[in-house]
């Protein structure tokens, strides 16, 4: 054991790229001698951990093309952000037509056929075929998880029935076995029953939410925020700071019933809460749980006149559906308010990730009942009473979101990692000499997808925020999938090969569920010709034949010029 550290050790040293923030192995069971075998065992072409947006495009891609798959879930729904997470879809401007995979877009369509198939529309809302049941402004597509949910089951449901895909909710990963530079299994513990099943195939997917297979596996990886000698970032940091991640966020739905009280009991933390000071991107300081940081202010809340904040992340506008069907609009509340950035989940004891969630639940919590009893009102008053917590929307007793909603999760150290310089519009123009009708993003001869979204950071662990320069439409090159070393393991969610910066566009919704359709359909590829992904990406006739499968598939590989208006 002691010379294999040393050589995994070894191996980390000679990479050149983001060194210093790189996590080596630790607690990886090595060899068949290592493990002891209990509970059951499943073997599968492919053993996906992680049932989100981007585990379930990889479990379709792969089934779509014959293989076998296990997909495991370690909450109670699959769908990650769109569902567990109550996280309506962050997406780009195009995304109706040109802005995705062909089946992203099956599954956004998929969720308005549900709504005209299942809901009390009005005929305007059912004859709109850009349907969005809740009129929010932050995405074309505002809708309930649990639709979301509903239609995720409906389109891995064929391949369910049929044996290819054996789903395992409430599972979660908590050691690997490995040989060499191969995973060989996977162990994951129902969290009800306390068994533990072992999952073996020739290949494995990290599409969890947190990157947990990372460091299972021994699989290097990077965390937080990296220094300029590292990347060559414009703004990356002048030092490393590995600790400094994106906040994550415990959102919760209400709705708003005027004239009833649904005030909920004072929380035990509110007055801790009601006085935590943040530092805006201006310099200026204001109160976490208010609206008077700059941005809120231009906004406003008003849920009587159904304006500002409250329609943000509205998911069921009442407007649209025939009169009396429900009596309030509901919308999800994701907002700075309740981003909790006072400690990571990465490369914490269970302990210290249990209290951060718990603390942030708790945020949550009293962020709801000011906005109840405190927050200003237009006509002088404070506090709507009338909002009411909605547990059933996202499935949980306290009313919480299944899940946290996760920003920023451990990074692969991959053959190729994204670059601000690779995606800005500053760092094009200056690079390339062109102008801004001209200019593109990098372009990659490895492409496997598309995405677009800006480089956006929510507040961190160590106070920062902001943007960082506007983005143009880019690719998802296939090297950003592929491990340094780790042969058969390959990333399927906001875990691939990107920096700190980075992570802010390539996180979103779309890009995981392309991300996650590009590993399922290359491990497939991988499994038919008995090749090694990085072979395909070196191998130029290889290359070009998995980037044929995937534009037959419904993949876009780069954006159409020019882009529509």
């Amino acid at each position: 054991m002691g010379n294999r550290r040393d050589l995994l050790r070894r191996a980390a040293a000679a990479t050149p790229l983001l060194l210093g923030a790189c996590r080596l192995p630790r607690g990886v069971a090595l060899g068949r001698e290592s493990a002891q075998r209990g509970g059951r065992e499943r073997s599968a072409d492919l053993v996906i951990i992680g049932g989100g947006l981007g585990g379930c495009a990889a479990a379709l891609a792969a089934a779509r093309r014959g293989r076998r798959v296990v997909l495991t879930e370690e909450s109670s729904w699959i769908g990650g952000q769109i569902t567990a997470q109550a996280v309506p879809p962050d997406e780009n401007r195009w995304i109706e037509t040109i802005g995705g995979t062909r089946s992203y877009l099956a599954l956004r369509e998929g969720i308005r056929a549900s709504y005209r198939a299942r809901r009390p529309l009005t005929e305007r809302a059912r004859a709109n075929a850009r349907l969005n049941p809740g009129n929010g402004w932050v995405s074309r597509l505002c809708c309930e998880p649990r639709v979301a949910l509903a239609v995720l089951h409906e389109m891995l449901a064929p391949f369910v029935a049929n044996g290819q895909v054996s789903l395992l909710l409430r599972h979660r990963a908590v050691r690997a076995e490995v040989d060499g530079d191969r995973v060989r299994a996977v162990h994951v513990r129902d969290a009800d029953s306390g068994e533990e099943v072992t999952l073996q195939a020739p290949f494995f997917l990290d599409a969890t939410e947190l990157g947990d297979l990372f460091p299972l596996t021994g699989t290097e990886y990077v965390t937080g925020a990296e220094s300029q000698a590292q990347t060559g970032e414009p703004h990356a940091k002048a030092v490393a700071e590995p600790d400094n991640v994106q906040g994550f966020t415990a959102c919760f739905a209400v709705e708003y019933l005027p004239g009833e009280d649904h005030v909920i009991a004072r929380p035990a933390e509110y007055a801790s809460w009601r006085n935590v000071m943040m530092t805006a991107a201006d310099g200026t300081r204001h109160r976490l749980v208010s609206f008077d940081d700059a941005d809120s202010k231009r906004l406003g809340f008003d849920p009587v006149k159904r304006t500002g904040l409250w329609t943000y992340r509205r998911i069921l506008d009442r407007d649209l559906f025939t009169p009396g069907t429900y009596p309030g609009d509901i919308s999800i509340i994701n907002w700075a308010q309740n981003d909790y950035s006072f400690g990571s989940l990465l490369d914490v004891s269970a302990a210290d990730a249990a209290r951060h969630v718990a603390r942030a639940k708790a945020l949550s919590l009293a962020l709801l009942h000011w906005l109840q009893t405190e927050a200003p009102r237009p006509d002088g008053g404070a506090g709507w009473p009338g909002l009411r917590l909605r547990p059933d929307i996202v499935g949980t007793a306290d009313g919480l979101a299944m899940y946290p909603y996760i920003r920023e999760s451990r990074r692969l150290l991959a053959e190729f990692t994204v670059l601000e310089q690779h995606v800005t519009e500053e760092a094009r123009l200056r690079e390339t000499g062109l102008g801004r009708d001209e200019v593109t993003a990098a372009p990659f001869a490895d492409s496997v997808g598309i995405g677009h979204y800006s480089m956006d950071l929510h507040v961190t662990t160590r106070g920062d925020r902001g943007r960082y320069g506007a983005t143009l439409p880019f690719q998802i090159p296939l090297g950003s999938l592929i491990p340094r070393r780790v042969e058969n393991l390959l990333p399927a969610c906001k875990n691939l090969g990107v920096t700190h910066l980075t992570n802010g566009c390539y996180r979103l919704h779309p890009i995981e569920w392309n991300v996650g359709e590009s590993a399922g359909a290359l491990a497939a590829f991988c499994v038919a010709r008995r090749a090694r992904p990085r072979v395909v990406r070196q191998d130029a006739a290889l290359l070009a034949e998995f980037q044929r499968e995937l534009r037959d598939d419904g993949v876009p590989l780069s954006w159409p010029r020019p882009l529509p208006a």
